[in-house]
């Protein structure tokens, strides 16, 4: 299992165009075969900084993934509203595996 991490900058009087891109990721993410951990919009510090987060099996799962996403209606119209909005600056993706497991449990306070 590889996560993938978007670091976006965003345009940040465009917050609500980033935002509706990613409830509309929230829909065709998971439908297309990634298993979405979630997009985060700016709240507090940095205006411009934004991340969606998603794990997918693989690399050659991704690239099978991206070719669903691009036939997607939701996909296809999420791309070309972030193409007509331009709320995005700069788009990053890195690939991680996780190497901290097994995680101890969650201790509240």
């Amino acid at each position: 299992m590889i996560t993938c991490f978007i670091r976006y900058e965003i345009d940040p009087f465009k917050t609500e165009a980033f935002d509706a891109y990613a409830r509309n990721w929230g829909q065709a993410i998971p439908r297309c075969g990634a298993d979405l951990i979630g997009y985060y919009a700016p709240q507090e510090g940095s205006s411009t900084t934004a991340y969606g987060v998603y794990n997918i099996e693989s690399l050659a799962a991704y690239e099978a993934y991206r070719a669903r996403l691009r036939d997607d209606p939701l996909g296809r119209e999420n791309y070309e509203f972030a193409r007509k909005e331009q709320f995005i600056r700069r788009e990053d993706r890195l690939f991680l595996r996780l190497a901290s497991t097994p995680h101890a449990a969650l201790v509240k306070p």
